[in-house]
């Protein structure tokens, strides 16, 4: 398992968000608690294992540990736009990228199909996930969650509303793909019972 400090050096994106809203030094401090938090958040989750790490280790626990350190310096507004800021521009580029990608002979139709595939291992039960699988359908892609680890710990760790931005990435990676549709009606982190995915290529 990496150390807060290596998990906190992958979000240098978070670190240049914070430049922009607060004053050197007064940012490079704040990152200096935001990792003796992440360092407390990891102890505390250490018996964690298995999918649901790649999720908890790469976004769920640094989010958190950065939001309520800065919780602490700002108001609770300032705190989740630096998350949401962030997410934002991370979630747009790879959808930028993969519109890219899919514009390519064959690609939209093999996205599709690797969609049941990559779910059930990255999405699945062995992540912390809660599904249902729908029937397959040729070009389409249909499944629901109904739990996440992302609701879970965001919410054990007093900081449920950041749940709602990363629901939103979906949508900025997906929505405007060419030659596909993604739908969604619903998502946990805004209060619906289940998170919706509808993949179709048109």
């Amino acid at each position: 398992m990496k150390t807060a400090k290596q998990m906190l050096k992958a979000k240098q994106a978070v670190k240049e968000e914070m430049d922009r809203q607060f004053p050197q030094s007064l940012s490079n401090d704040l990152w200096q608690k935001a990792e003796i938090q992440l360092d407390g958040i990891l102890k505390k989750y250490s018996s964690l294992t298995g999918g649901v790490r790649i999720h908890t280790d790469h976004y769920i626990f640094p989010a958190a540990a950065i939001y309520l350190t800065l919780r602490q310096a700002t108001s609770k507004e300032n705190a989740y736009a630096v998350i949401e800021n962030t997410e934002i521009r991370n979630s747009t580029e790879a959808g930028r990228k993969l519109a890219k990608l899919l514009k390519l002979p064959g690609m939209r139709s093999l996205f599709v199909w690797i969609w049941s595939p990559m779910v059930k291992k990255l999405f699945g039960p062995n992540s912390g996930f809660k599904n249902v699988f729908y029937p397959k359908k040729k070009g389409e892609y249909r499944m629901d969650v109904t739990a996440c680890p992302y609701c879970r710990y965001f919410t054990e760790l007093g900081c449920p509303n950041l749940t709602k931005i990363f629901c939103a990435d979906d949508e900025r990676c997906y929505g405007n793909l060419p030659g596909l549709s993604f739908q969604r009606t619903g998502t946990l982190g805004t209060g619906a019972d289940r998170c919706d995915f509808y993949l179709k290529k048109i």
